[in-house]
């Protein structure tokens, strides 16, 4: 009897195939293969690998086992039936936003259901509006006479749209009372319904929040005393000017261009400019090995994997405020990924393709042009998530190579994603799903109206006012015009990190799988930086700190002031720039978020200056010579030089 294996075919089935010898190995996550321990035969031949700046792109599965249908009879009939349904959620897409219709009108409805059977929530909304009332009516009798009168309400924390002169005068500052009475008890109305899930509770209230936004006075040009005061100093060439500034974006957004001043910010001539060369390429990335400025070197060398949702030169801004530049002025061998901008022909790389092709395809390179060494590898956003990962899955394997790991801005558990959740729940996922799947990615442009949307006062509605109301331009800096130069995401990659991170969860749950095996961030030995911001919408610091709870090794974590990317580009001598920062070792004793901020210290200045030092302490104490721009012996040559094409594409 000919030894069997069982497998599962394109198709979903699981079948016995014949097969002379089967090598022992596990489960694959997709569980194309489960073999049963046989007596092997025959080993497997397994071609050489070629050389490393000629490696062919890995073949990717038609789509993940995330999305895979079951086998039936009529399976082809089956796909067609489900083609037309992505193909009409995929017009629908443009008509919405990219958001779910079915989404919304499920929040709706499970609001408004058990607020209309809630009397005792009703009589309390009502009770509130008679109070609101009776506030806003004192307000008014004495304010008429008395213009000092203390306002019955104040704006929300990081509202500013309030806060000039002119509003804290009749009759606009009872405008600004009357918006602010109606717009907190609207909040009421959508919080705390008896029964309603909290998801379907924050998508109701974030609604009803941009709705209020529409309706603010400071977006009327009749209501806003500064437009007001501009069209008398100007004689009303602040609306031709704003209808000048509206008349280029509008061509701008039509024809592709980037948003005006970007002109200012080339890549290669004003921001990222550290001198370097690229010392490798393959399909998915390049990596980056910047020269040095220093005469010795720490021996253990940089390795930053930045987000792909992005350019990888938020790090690499202007020289004042570069990171990279900063630890290269340090005494630090620094490479860095640039990742390459995915098209319709990339639909089917997944995340294990980012992690190989890219985290692991750099560590070989840095391997190999300096040798012997541990590497200290950083990972912001995104970036991080995958080193976590990668760093998870090469623990479990015996590999070693890493002498810490820092995250910036990244999660590793997504239970509590903050805002952007506002935006994922599994009727949405299947939505952008579908979207992905008629284009083969995520474009950007879907991408930035979500991350516009959680902070529509700041960069939507006072763009408005400031660049068509008062007819001004707002001056561009670095960080905008990177923020402009957005990417694509690729539809595998993207449809398996909603699915398997944010709605599944499986890499805090243990239960992601990398290579047969559960990446399992418990496994991590290497000493851990990590860093969370105060105004992070995107990775809410709380989400940042759960790295304490999911691992086993030393963790400084640092809360920085600022938001998710401002918080970063945090370069000293900075203004107004703080930060917290403890330690906690392995053995010590895991604080909650809220306890570990009340018994930190506040410190004034740049976080950078501490994860220096760490990486200083982590580090070897003698320097050595710096290594030379590639290993041409092992195929890794300069390719060009940095930033590299990758960054360029469009």
């Amino acid at each position: 009897m000919s030894p069997m294996v069982f497998a599962v075919e394109k198709d979903g089935i699981l079948r016995k195939v014949p097969r002379a010898g089967v090598v022992d190995a596990p489960v694959t996550h997709s569980g194309h293969v489960m073999p049963f321990p046989v007596s092997p035969q025959v080993s497997p031949q397994v071609p050489p690998p070629m050389p490393p700046q000629t490696r062919a792109r890995p073949a990717a599965p038609a789509s993940s086992a995330m999305t895979r249908a079951p086998h039936r009879p009529d399976g082809g009939e089956d796909e067609v039936f489900k083609a037309v349904d992505r193909m009409r959620e995929a017009l629908t897409a443009q008509l919405t936003g990219g958001l779910s219709p079915a989404a919304m009108a499920l929040a709706l409805f499970d609001w408004s259901i058990h607020l209309a059977h809630a009397p005792g929530k009703q009589a309390e909304l009502l009770t509130k509006a008679m109070r609101k009332a009776n506030r806003f009516a004192g307000y008014l009798a004495i304010a008429s006479h008395v213009p000092e009168t203390p306002p019955c309400i104040a704006p929300l924390p990081g509202d500013n749209r309030f806060t000039g002169d002119a509003w804290q005068k009749p009759p606009f500052s009872f405008l600004v009372q009357a918006f602010l009475l109606n717009q907190q008890w609207w909040h009421n109305v959508t919080r705390d319904v008896p029964g309603v899930s909290p998801h379907h509770e924050d998508v109701v209230s974030f609604s009803a929040r941009q709705l209020l936004d529409v309706l603010s006075p400071s977006n009327n040009i009749f209501t806003n005393p500064e437009v007001i005061a501009k069209f008398w100093q100007t004689a009303g060439m602040n609306f031709a000017e704003g209808y000048r500034n509206w008349l280029d974006d509008i061509g701008r957004i039509g024809t592709g261009q980037p948003a005006a001043g970007t002109e200012n910010f080339v890549v290669g001539r004003d921001v990222a400019v550290t001198p370097g060369e690229v010392v490798f390429r393959n399909h998915l990335i390049e990596l980056i090995q910047y020269k040095p400025a220093t005469g010795d070197v720490f021996a253990e060398p940089v390795l930053i994997v930045p987000a792909w949702i992005m350019k990888y030169y938020i790090l690499d801004l202007s020289p004042h405020n570069s990171l990279i530049r900063y630890l290269v002025d340090r005494g630090h061998t620094v490479f860095c990924l640039s990742w390459r901008n995915p098209d319709a022909g990339d639909r089917d790389l997944g995340l294990d393709d980012y992690r190989r092709m890219g985290v692991m395809a750099a560590l070989d390179a840095v391997n190999a042009i300096v040798p012997d060494a541990k590497i200290h590898a950083t990972g912001y956003c995104l970036g991080g998530t995958l080193l976590a990962i990668a760093a998870a899955a090469m623990a479990r394997a015996g590999d070693d190579r890493l002498a810490s790991v820092t995250l910036l801005a990244a999660q590793t558990d997504f239970s509590e994603p903050g805002e952007l959740a506002l935006f994922i729940d599994h009727s949405q996922v299947h939505f952008l799903d579908s979207m992905m799947w008629n284009r083969g990615f995520l474009a950007a442009d879907q991408m930035a109206g979500a991350f516009q949307l959680l902070r529509s006062s700041d960069l939507i509605w006072s763009r408005l006012v400031h660049d068509y109301l008062m007819g001004e331009r707002a001056p561009m800096i670095d960080l905008m015009a990177w923020n402009a130069d957005s990417t694509r995401m690729p539809y595998r990659m993207h449809a398996e990190y909603l699915q398997r991170l944010y709605l599944d969860n499986e890499l805090a749950a243990g239960r992601f799988i990398v290579d047969g095996r559960p990446a399992a961030l418990q496994n991590i030995r290497a000493p851990m930086f990590a860093v969370g911001t105060e105004r992070d919408h995107v990775a809410p610091w709380h989400s940042v700190y759960k790295i304490h709870y999911l691992t086993d090794t030393d963790v400084t974590f640092v809360l920085t002031s600022g938001g998710h990317n401002a918080g970063i580009v945090s370069e000293p001598g900075r203004p107004r720039r703080r930060f917290r920062s403890a330690e906690k070792m392995a053995t010590d004793v895991c604080l909650s978020a809220d306890e570990w901020a009340e018994v930190s210290e506040s410190q004034e200045g740049s976080w950078w200056l501490a994860w220096a030092d760490w990486l200083a302490r982590h580090s070897a104490p003698e320097r050595v010579a710096p290594p030379a721009i590639g290993a041409v012996d092992k195929g890794y040559r300069p390719l060009g030089a940095a930033p590299g094409t990758y960054v360029l594409q469009r």
